[in-house]
């Protein structure tokens, strides 16, 4: 059974910046996209960020675009969410999710997802 493991998260001010990370297995890394999703009390499951297999693509949420940066690391088998100039509408619990071989499009679907972290909490505060 695949798991991933986050750590990272907090509460901050806003303007803060945090960096969550997501380990991976050595067995699922090198051939999967791993996204980033967030939720909110009393919301849906919003997409965040994707990175690809080979760490040179990415795409984000219009509503974290150039403020997060998603990347990952061959050698420690782990994707890491760069947030800066948080806000308090940032204030959710943060998953990371994996697909092997999973296009685009797919990872930007949570129901798409096969694997998941455990979840950690982001809360920022004004």
């Amino acid at each position: 059974q695949e798991q991933l493991v986050q750590s990272g998260g907090g509460s901050v001010q806003a303007g803060d910046s945090l960096r969550l990370s997501c380990a991976v297995s050595e067995q699922t890394f090198s051939v999967s996209p791993v996204s980033w999703f967030r939720q909110a009390p009393g919301k849906e499951r919003e997409f965040v960020a994707v990175i690809g297999r080979s760490g040179t693509s990415a795409f984000y949420g219009d509503s974290v675009k150039d403020r997060f940066t998603v990347t990952r690391d061959s050698e420690q088998n782990t994707v890491f969410l760069q947030m800066d100039s948080l806000t308090p509408e940032d204030t959710a619990i943060y998953y990371c999710a994996e697909k092997p071989f999973g296009t685009p499009q797919a990872m930007r679907v949570a129901a798409r997802m096969l694997y998941w972290g455990q979840g950690t909490q982001v809360t920022v505060s004004s």
